[in-house]
């Protein structure tokens, strides 16, 4: 009797064993994969231009003579934040921060890589986007060695040097993040700030700080915009299939933050 008892009990083990082990291949019982967008040619756009109210702090010119390579390159360098035409500005990232319709898909990661260069001992561009596992290629155009090191708070921290004329270091991002800073360890004025994105849904003010987001699934969005002396201002939208809205933002001068280019 005790044996037929642990027989059942065996049976029953390997009956609810071989049930999980069927539920676990079985496509039905686990969560679909969200379905690619391929956009259906009248998406909206979502365009403007972002300004400053107010006087930010002036430019401060930097001393590059702890590299004497870095000041004959660069005879007047400054920091990045100039006004340009009547109070806009250049180098704001503006992107979508929420969304249903990002819920609902996922975006094709381009095969093209986003390039940020030391040049003149600067980073160009000094902001720039590009999408998780996208391939990000750093290079070093100068006669000196330079070092690449972000800074990020949720992907993985690396730090490399990169000699003159030394091929183009290539990295990915495994996580979302806007944004992340990136310094060199052997210029400290050297910054720049790279937002990583789960969609194509971003950009970069231009020189006259203007911008445009395309190719929007139609719906509800936060849109947001963050600049560097100014940190993050957001707005709610809703955009219709073949829509061009626009969107200005116009930050606040008094509200300037510590940044890590006034170093």
């Amino acid at each position: 009797m005790k044996k037929r008892i642990l027989f059942l009990a065996a049976a029953l083990l390997f009956a609810v064993a071989l049930s999980s082990h069927a539920s676990l291949q079985d496509p039905s019982s686990q969560t679909p994969e969200k379905p690619i967008y391929y956009g259906y040619g009248n998406e909206p756009t979502v365009l403007g231009t972002v300004s400053v109210k107010g006087k930010l702090p002036p430019r401060k010119k930097i001393d590059m003579w702890a590299d004497p390579v870095c000041a004959k390159l660069e005879q007047n360098p400054q920091t990045d934040w100039p006004l340009l035409k009547g109070q806009n500005v250049q180098n704001a990232f503006v992107y979508i921060k929420e969304g249903e319709p990002l819920k609902m898909y996922r975006f094709e990661v381009p095969d093209t890589e986003v390039t940020l260069e030391h040049k003149k001992c600067q980073y160009s561009p000094h902001v720039v986007g590009l999408r998780v596992g996208q391939r990000l290629a750093i290079m070093n155009a100068d006669p000196t060695q330079h070092n690449t090191h972000p800074t990020p708070k949720l992907n993985q921290e690396w730090n490399v040097s990169l000699a003159a004329q030394a091929p183009p270091l290539i990295k990915t991002f495994t996580r979302h993040e806007v944004m992340i800073p990136f310094k060199c360890n052997q210029h400290p004025w050297q910054k720049a700030y790279v937002g990583v994105l789960d969609h194509p849904f971003f950009a970069v003010t231009d020189s006259a700080g203007n911008y445009e987001i395309h190719g929007l699934p139609p719906g509800t969005y936060k849109l947001a915009v963050w600049y560097e002396l100014l940190g993050e201002q957001e707005i709610e939208i809703t955009v219709a299939a073949g829509e061009s809205r626009r969107v200005d933002f116009t930050l606040d001068a008094d509200k300037v933050i510590a940044s890590p280019s006034l170093y």
